[in-house]
């Protein structure tokens, strides 16, 4: 899918580039682009199909883009900053200066942010522009995207169907073409389970790449903040900004080194050629069940081997669901990252603990039993300490199995079956082996299951390639490649192009 800048002031499936060129050569305003974004939103998220990705307004958005123009208007020769007017998404566990960030849970009104987290002051020093904080998995604490605040997220593909979680109001209205950039988190699965359910580009950066402050955590060994996008050239642009040290997240000096002049450097469409990829096996279902997502996967897989890419089958007895269930830790971490949190909120926040949290019976049903399971698991030092064992062991052996192979990256399907409907419970995601290691992930659209009444064009499969510690450059070669090949990209029927 191409895009476009219709008569200077069209969204749909516009980039970076394309609005940048638009804007310096006069067709095309910031306050013109947000005003289309905005439009879109109120035909197609508040009303139509009534997508519901949207939690809050950025009411400052159209005084940002007047003054972004006249900066522009005033010193006409001068380059445009790299985000220049460019209206952002942001999940709502992240904050952004004068809006509230409430991670769709009421007990957290009143949690209007100070100043802005560190990747959004990047973000607005490169020019762009917050729009709106999108709705999420309550607490970020779930893969469906639903909260007392802001209700069920649809699935613009199909709209009996969930967006994937937790940073699903971030992946539809992306998908929607609600906004041009989005940010969200993944503590398990939570920027390329979207990624994958709504035809996206979602990266998982590397531990220690992009700074966390000013999240509302879940449990810090594994919560990352990255990009999600409609094209990988994006998402490198969008990691180009938001990597980099920050004191107040001392594991950003661990990335620091490895950042390069940019992420964007290395995108080639025949980046595939000679590449060895590992085809994790046992990341892929065997029943009737998974007989839609396979299908996708093996066009994909023959797509990838086609450009030149070897692809080598890895037999190897990494279980997802075994990962799963033996080395996550979010949820022995949560009550003391949670609570060292709320202690800083604005005293109009009425909770200052997890257990305020659960007190005050306000949370999704959804979510109370992990917030319990939380509870209970909080000082279980023994557990714990198991399990950062198994996450140190995790990462060796897949560091050793890549080298013994000799392998490029790891590709599999993100997700083994079609993103669930609404009212089910997300199920059978691949997103565990990044999370558990810190290692870095990137999901691109590898193509659609067959249309059906509830899906016209069928049900988006997310093919996730994963890497060693800091190679995102290779990935998003790898991701830009395949992605060029496929070209599976397509925006949504239920939000077309407004008149």
């Amino acid at each position: 899918m191409k895009p476009s800048i219709e008569s200077g002031i069209g969204v749909m499936e516009a980039t970076v580039s394309g609005v940048r060129a638009a804007m310096q050569e006069g067709r095309l305003t910031a306050r013109q682009l947000v005003q289309r974004y905005l439009d879109r939103i109120a035909a197609y998220d508040r009303q139509g199909p009534s997508i519901n990705s949207v939690l809050r307004l950025n009411p400052q958005a159209l005084a940002e883009a007047e003054r972004l123009d006249a900066q522009a208007a005033a010193n006409p020769a001068a380059a445009l900053a790299p985000l220049h007017g460019i209206p952002v998404l942001i999940k709502d566990n992240v904050e952004c200066e004068g809006m509230e960030t409430s991670a769709g849970a009421s007990c957290l009104r009143g949690n209007v942010s100070a100043q802005d987290a560190f990747i959004v002051r990047k973000l607005r020093e490169a020019g762009a522009i917050v729009l709106a904080k999108t709705n999420l998995h309550e607490l970020a604490s779930g893969g469906e995207t639903v909260s007392t605040l802001g209700g069920q997220t649809l699935n613009p593909y199909d709209l009996t169907r969930t967006p994937g979680g937790s940073s699903g109001g971030t992946g539809a209205g992306i998908a929607a073409n609600f906004g041009l950039l989005g940010i969200g988190t993944d503590g398990i699965n939570s920027i390329r389970s979207p990624a994958s359910a709504n035809n996206l580009v979602g990266l998982r950066p590397t531990m220690g790449l992009v700074s966390r402050a000013g999240l509302v955590p879940c449990g810090l060994t594994q919560d990352i903040i990255g990009p999600i996008t409609r094209t990988v050239t994006d998402a490198a642009v969008l990691l180009d900004i938001i990597a980099g040290h920050d004191p107040a997240d001392p594991v950003t000096s661990h990335g620091a080194r490895h950042i390069p002049s940019s992420y964007a450097d290395g995108l080639d469409a025949s980046g595939l050629k000679g590449a060895r990829i590992g085809l994790l096996r046992r990341f892929f279902g065997s029943g009737p069940e998974h007989g839609p997502v396979n299908a996708v996967m093996q066009r994909a897989l023959d797509t990838v081997k086609a450009q030149g890419a070897e692809l080598i089958e890895i037999d190897d007895d990494i279980r997802p669901d075994a990962l799963l269930a033996d080395t996550l830790v979010h949820l022995y971490e949560m009550k003391s990252d949670l609570d060292a949190y709320l202690v800083g909120a604005p005293a109009a926040v009425q909770v200052r603990s997890l257990e305020d949290v659960v007190a005050s019976a306000s949370v999704h049903p959804g979510v109370a039993a992990t917030l319990a399971s939380a509870l209970a698991l909080a000082g279980n030092e023994a557990d714990y300490r198991e399990r950062l064992q198994r996450q140190q062991a995790l990462r060796e052996r897949v560091l050793a199995l890549m080298a013994a192979h000799r392998l490029d990256a790891l590709v599999f399907p993100h997700q083994r079956r079609l993103v669930v409907p609404i009212g089910a419970a997300q199920a059978e995601r691949n997103g565990v082996l990044a999370s558990a290691t810190g290692f870095p992930a990137i999901v691109i659209p590898a193509g659609f299951s067959e249309p059906d009444g509830n899906a016209p064009q069928g049900v988006p499969v997310g093919l996730e390639l994963f890497g060693r510690p800091f190679s995102e450059s290779a990935l998003i070669r790898l991701a830009y490649a395949a992605e060029q090949a496929l070209d599976a990209r397509r925006p949504p029927a239920s939000t077309p192009a407004l008149e």
